[in-house]
């Protein structure tokens, strides 16, 4: 704890958790996210074939989780278009990411150094919009824990959720790919964050917010950019996952989709096999009665 006071902890996160997000961070996020969009199969030839679908897509990229929050809050979907200055910086970048000559933008933002600081930046603005949504959905209902968690949970993982809407815009339809069912490392992140904010937003969390988000912060940022740098889709929870999912639910998480592909290979040929048990001992009955 002497340590920790010697560095003025508490201060600097103060000071962090104050910090103004636009334009700096907003930037890194929406190029992030745009340049996922730009991942998916297909979003090349949409931006060629239909521009507005296109742009459609990357503002639900770069703002879904405010869309999809403000629908479970009653309020309008399209508020958050209101914000001039962060909607014409998303459309920049959408248009330099899909437009720019050469794609030279492009090659620079996917260059794995500058993309690596732009994926550490997009997390400290995913923490933020968590501890946001716990604070929000705590003011307007004060009891409403479960409504906190989804609020929070939405908001850092909403365009995650909104995928499978977001395909539709590009006439792709892949309902395998839903979030809930395959959740992937910052969705399962955020519903943690968001469980932790809302604990901390009770008082039963015996920390300041401030120091949260910092450390959230950290473990968010560390996490993506060392996965990032090694191309890797696993998640850090993976173990924890598989112990406590045995434990509760009979099934490791971890293994879960290696046992579904055994057990969709093994299935069918169950059925088929006693079917033909079944044939082999009506013809040997028959055989037998002829004689």
């Amino acid at each position: 704890m002497e340590v920790l006071a010697a560095l003025n902890l508490g201060e600097f996160a103060q000071v962090f958790s104050k910090m103004g997000m636009f334009p700096v961070f907003d930037l890194a996020y929406y190029i992030v996210s745009i340049l996922y969009l730009k991942y998916e199969p297909g979003s090349v030839e949409v931006s060629r074939r239909s521009p507005v679908a296109s742009w459609l897509c990357a503002m639900l990229y770069c703002f879904g989780s405010y869309i999809l929050a403000d629908i479970m809050l009653g309020s309008s979907p399209i508020d958050y278009f209101q914000h001039n200055s962060h909607i014409l910086l998303a459309s920049a970048v959408w248009y330099l990411i899909f437009y720019c000559p050469l794609n030279l933008f492009y090659k620079c933002v996917a260059f794995l150094p500058v993309k690596l600081v732009l994926v550490a930046l997009k997390e400290v603005v995913r923490t933020r919009k968590i501890a946001a949504g716990v604070h929000h959905a705590h003011h307007a209902y004060h009891h409403g824990f479960f409504i906190m968690v989804i609020t929070g949970y939405v908001k850092g993982s909403g365009v995650a959720l909104m995928s499978n809407f977001e395909q539709l815009l590009r006439g792709v339809w892949r309902p395998e790919t839903n979030e809930i069912l395959n959740m992937s490392f910052p969705t399962k992140a955020s519903l943690y964050g968001a469980i932790l904010f809302t604990l901390q937003e009770a008082h039963w969390l015996p920390v300041a917010k401030s120091t949260l988000i910092l450390f959230f912060t950290l473990f968010m940022a560390t996490s993506k950019v060392v996965m990032t740098a090694r191309h890797s889709h696993g998640s850090p929870f993976a173990l924890i996952e598989s112990w406590i999912c045995h434990l509760l639910f009979g099934s490791p998480l971890g293994g879960s989709e290696e046992d579904h592909h055994h057990a969709a290979a093994a299935a069918p040929s169950s059925p088929l096999k006693t079917k033909e048990e079944l044939s082999e001992g009506a013809r040997k009955r028959k055989a037998k009665k002829a004689e």
